[in-house]
């Protein structure tokens, strides 16, 4: 699944404005609030190697994103270097210079031909492995082209998030896909409050969206149902979407308050919650969980549900425990690949955890193995 990049607590961010949409449903959610500090474990070695940049280089300065394709290279998207490919030999940059329309590359996407798509701060780029083909998603809409989720649902349709809302995609043209603005009682940063930070599918084929300020929502073809902070959600403004094994619903949200002009008010809710059935759960024994930015969350082949905390690691969930790895840096992507190892994607470079849980700093020089 393609994770969302937190853009919002990167420089020289803006937005702008959407549509309305016909059915919504509300639902109405128990909330539940769980101690878990029996649950939580330290990783048993969580040596940490880092390279100091005057060493050598950073992957890039924000990691925005991670992914391995088909064939086993490993991609990397950054904010200002383009993407980076590493093909088990070497690491090559693809650039505005390659024909990228943007160096702002916040993630990558394979379809079923293989061919690769990108999104970027200037449109929708299309890489068959040799030429790019650059897409505009809305003419003299900045916010509509500043794209940042790809997605191909289970019956083949192309989804597109921006900073301008929803868009559908079909090769060749784009069709905005509106979702009405439920009624909220927080306030809403104009700046984001279009912004699509995850597109995701469940096991029964509905469509997830979480909107930055209008809470995360759920379409089943026909109607839309809104999941908001008066259901139990930590914060309106949701980052992430994930299914886990049990069919529980994992959503990350970042602190509405962040975006407060007064320093001393950037203080409120923001974490991980959890939706068992109608039942909303918090965790609020785990550092991060309750009072702070919460970017990623990856469910891995094992069904480990991933978290990435800004100041306190990457917690592993196992079904039963919670498990700390004292990553240093703030994460924005998880990805496990073929081999079994995490790369953690971020602000601040690029790090892996191998099979001995090891926490390596990976550099432009490795290392990769």
């Amino acid at each position: 699944m393609l994770k969302s990049p937190p853009i919002a607590n990167l420089p020289n961010v803006v937005c702008l404005k959407k549509e309305k949409m016909k059915l919504i449903t509300i639902l109405t959610i128990t909330i539940l609030t769980t101690s878990c500090n029996s649950q939580i474990k330290e990783a048993r070695t969580n040596k940490v190697e880092s390279v100091t940049k005057e060493n050598v280089s950073q992957i890039g300065t924000y990691v925005i994103s991670a992914f391995e394709d088909s064939k086993g290279n490993l991609w990397f998207g950054t904010l200002e270097e383009g993407i980076a490919r590493y093909d088990g030999v070497q690491l090559r940059y693809f650039t505005k210079n390659d024909g990228l329309p943007s160096n702002r590359v916040t993630s990558v996407i394979e379809d079923s031909n293989g061919i690769y798509w990108f999104s970027t701060g200037e449109g929708l780029s299309k890489f068959d492995g040799h030429d790019f083909t650059n897409f505009i998603v809305k003419k003299d809409d900045w916010g509509s082209n500043v794209v940042n989720q790809l997605f191909i649902d289970s019956k083949g349709q192309f989804w597109i998030g921006t900073w301008g809302g929803v868009y559908t995609f079909d090769g060749n043209k784009f069709t905005q896909f509106p979702i009405p603005y439920p009624k909220v009682e927080t306030s809403i940063n104009e700046d984001t409050k279009d912004w699509i930070t995850e597109i995701d599918e469940d096991a029964e084929g509905n469509m997830w969206f979480a909107r930055d300020g209008y809470g995360a929502c759920k379409f089943d073809g026909k109607t839309i149902v809104h999941f908001l902070k008066k259901d139990g959600l930590h914060s309106n403004n949701v980052t992430e979407i994930e299914f886990d094994g049990d069919g529980s619903i994992w959503f990350g949200t970042r602190v509405a308050e962040r975006d407060n002009p007064v320093p001393e008010k950037r203080i409120g809710k923001g974490g991980v919650n959890k939706l068992e059935n109608t039942t909303m759960i918090s965790f609020p024994e785990i550092n991060g969980f309750n009072d702070g930015d919460v970017f990623t969350i990856y469910k891995d082949g094992a069904n480990n549900i991933w978290i990435s905390t800004t100041k306190n690691g990457v917690y592993k969930y196992n079904g039963r425990e919670f498990k700390h790895y004292s990553v240093p840096i703030s994460i924005t992507d998880i990805m496990k690949d073929k081999h079994g190892i995490m790369w953690l994607a971020g602000a601040g470079g690029l790090y892996k955890i191998n099979q001995k849980e090891e926490i390596i700093n990976v550099t432009k020089k490795g290392p990769w193995k």
